[in-house]
């Protein structure tokens, strides 16, 4: 078995912006396993915020053995960026080496295409209402927030998306007051759901507050060991793969958080193509699918997934899986 990993990067179709600053290309690490002739790959997104670099997680994998399982790469890796590619990668190589479709090997029903929120980036009240405006025919968007004078920039895209479904992204930006003061305001221009608008390490605060709309767990839910921090503060959890550390962690995460009483969203890192085709099958069923990385993207991988009116579709083979 050999390991190779490349650095790819992608130009994003806009300036993208989170509270946590701006960007204008995608820099991902491709992972290839390959044995007995047949390659698997898989994607991930080094994501600052957790400590990781390209060259850190570079490391990680170099520092693999050649002889790799999934369940093996568990007990050799936590969770995170580098532990994601490779599983999907070994994901991939099963289904190519067994002639099989990958939701067959985990005994799921064939993958259906689920709609996905579009995201608008952190910006002037005016420039997202006229990114809303553009985007107003698609059925769910995501605002990115998480500054202090938020209200003017809910009300533009509200204004510039009437009938949308809106859910907000708060990225850690809020303090307790500042979400208190934005709760009611979020119930009255129809938001569904806000995601992490505290900071994981302050987010205690949200015990007995009131939640007027559903509040997600984003930068607070990385696994399953995360899920005994969350009762009582949130009622969903957003799974993403570059924080599970791969498929085989978020598809055992969505059982488990499901048990407990949480609805599931399923989310990304801006990626490409290949680092969402394993997380369509997390989403299937989810209430909210954030999987739109690519379509942020000014350009994608070869044989890239489908997006159209019923939303993003499951990878033909020839991508992943």
């Amino acid at each position: 078995m050999r390991i190779d990993v490349t650095r790819d990067i992608f130009r994003l179709a806009q300036v993208f912006t989170i509270s946590r600053g701006s960007r204008t290309e995608a820099k991902v690490l491709t992972v290839r396993v390959t044995d007995n002739g047949v390659t698997g790959r898989g994607e991930c997104v080094p994501y600052a915020r957790y400590g990781e670099t390209l060259e850190s997680v570079e490391a990680q994998i170099a520092g693999l053995p050649d002889a790799l399982s999934r369940q093996g790469l568990y007990e050799l890796l936590p969770a995170g960026a580098a532990r994601n590619a490779v599983d999907c990668a070994l994901w991939d190589l099963e289904a190519k080496s067994a002639g099989r479709r990958a939701w067959e090997l985990a005994g799921l029903p064939v993958p259906g295409p689920e709609v996905t929120a579009y995201t608008l980036s952190l910006d002037a009240p005016e420039r997202m209402r006229a990114q809303a405006a553009e985007h107003a025919h698609r059925p769910l968007l995501k605002i990115k927030l998480g500054t202090p004078d938020d209200m003017p920039r809910l009300e533009a895209v509200r204004a510039g998306a009437p009938k949308a479904t809106i859910i907000v992204d708060a990225n850690e930006g809020w303090s307790a007051e500042i979400y208190a003061d934005l709760s009611p305001h979020l119930l009255r221009l129809g938001v569904a759901l806000v995601e992490q608008p505290l900071p994981a390490g302050e987010d205690d605060a949200l015990f007995g507050m009131d939640r007027p709309v559903p509040v997600c767990a984003d930068e607070s839910c990385h696994d399953r060991g995360s899920l005994s921090n969350l009762r009582g503060k949130y009622d969903m959890v957003n799974i993403k793969l570059d924080k599970t550390g791969g498929l085989t962690e978020a598809l055992a995460l969505r059982e488990a958080a499901q048990a407990e009483g949480y609805d599931i969203m399923v989310g990304c890192m801006v990626g490409s193509s290949l680092a969402m085709a394993p997380a369509t099958l997390v989403a299937q069923g989810a209430r909210v699918v954030d999987l739109d990385g690519p379509l942020l993207l000014a350009e994608d991988r070869d044989d890239a997934l489908k997006f159209d009116g019923e939303g993003i579709h499951p990878p033909v083979a020839a991508l992943w899986g």
